[in-house]
């Protein structure tokens, strides 16, 4: 069976009048339609297909790549509303129907929400739903401290933000942790800070401890070389300045100075630090 909402790599069986069909292993066939078909193919080889149902609820093949597949999340801008639901775009011809009962807040055009997509089992057709969190679970976490981890911001709270970790847990990077502005399906990298005893997770966005000192140490010497040599900054500087200019903790801004410090890379000063010559 060919499934839909994903990636399949198919065989070209035959070149027909409306495109190419491909097949599996198991001799199941999808249409690739002509204004999809590579300019040049050779009947016998192989190709990378996304298959969904088009306009008409059939499975097509096609080789444009969707913002998202089937179970993951993406953030995606509503183009239309009708009686039904929302449609967004993500990136195919179709867009991705989201209904009314699936909206965690009405949707409007022009407007981008982060969604996960999913196979509607009673309809059996691929949907969106911005109420995110019931496809998370905490209730096994299989991960450590220290370990780096993939995160989409799902959405703030009074503590920091809420970030949907590899796809599948719910986790938090508190307040004091951010050093950069961070919006609604922004992706980055982060780090497990701590799992507690009820399964809840805490993240951060910088590596721990001495593992944060090598790349940030580089950051200042690029931003140094980037100012002509100085920076008005030195371990007298208020946190929220350090913040503002290099997106840093005043401890870790401590921790990689005195790195370089040590290495005689850098000239601490009344006013700022300044790179050896």
């Amino acid at each position: 069976m060919i499934s839909i909402g994903t990636y399949h790599v198919l065989t070209i069986d035959r070149e027909r009048l409306p495109g190419i069909y491909l097949t599996n292993e198991d001799g199941d066939e999808v249409l690739l339609p002509n204004k999809y078909v590579p300019e040049t193919f050779e009947v016998g080889g192989s190709i990378k297909v996304f298959t969904y149902l088009d306009h008409m609820e059939r499975i097509v093949a096609t080789t444009l790549e969707p913002f998202a597949t089937v179970n993951s999340f993406a953030f995606l801008k509503c183009a239309a509303v009708s009686e039904i639901g929302a449609f967004l775009d993500w990136g195919l011809e179709k867009h991705l129907f989201v209904p009314f009962k699936e909206q965690a807040n009405q949707m409007k055009v022009g407007r981008s929400y982060l969604v996960y997509v999913y196979l509607d089992e009673k309809t059996e057709r691929l949907v969106g739903s911005s109420k995110t969190n019931r496809f998370l679970s905490n209730k096994l976490v299989l991960l450590s401290s220290y370990e780096e981890v993939d995160l989409i911001a799902s959405h703030p709270s009074d503590k920091g933000w809420n970030m949907i970790i590899n796809q599948k847990y719910l986790g938090l990077v508190y307040d004091d942790e951010i050093f950069q502005k961070i919006n609604v399906g922004d992706r980055m990298k982060g780090f497990v800070k701590k799992v507690r005893s009820d399964n809840k997770i805490d993240l951060t966005l910088q590596r721990h401890g001495y593992r944060s000192i090598e790349p940030n140490a580089d950051l200042i010497i690029r931003m140094l070389k980037a100012e002509g040599g100085f920076l008005a900054l030195n371990d007298k500087s208020s946190p929220e300045k350090i913040k503002d200019i290099l997106q840093l903790s005043k401890k870790n801004f401590k921790k990689a100075i005195g790195t370089l410090y040590k290495q005689r890379l850098i000239k601490i000063e009344p006013d700022g630090i300044s790179l050896v010559e």
